[in-house]
């Protein structure tokens, strides 16, 4: 392999590397949720699958929303931040 194809590897490459934490970036998740994780209620960024992964399988999602005013409001409804709640 000369000299220039393997520059030309290692740039490719490096551009792959830049084009793909670009594409992660981009597709990250930015809603805000309400969750019942093991019987107190709870508000997120993280999705779901994250969630039971951090908290055990004994968690549900209430309610999902674009901004953390809307989530804590729905919470303050359902009796706020640590209150009891039931997954059904």
């Amino acid at each position: 392999m000369t000299r220039i194809n393997k520059l030309l590897l290692v740039v490719t490459f490096a551009a792959l590397l830049v084009v793909t934490g670009f594409a992660f970036r981009n597709t990250t998740d930015s809603k805000y949720r309400v969750f019942c994780a093991n019987g107190k209620i709870e508000v997120e960024q993280r999705t779901l699958e994250q969630q039971k992964n951090a908290r055990g399988s004994d968690v549900c999602m209430l309610g999902e929303f674009d901004y953390l005013s809307d989530a804590e409001k729905f919470a303050e409804q359902k009796g706020g931040k640590g209150a009891e709640c039931k997954c059904s």
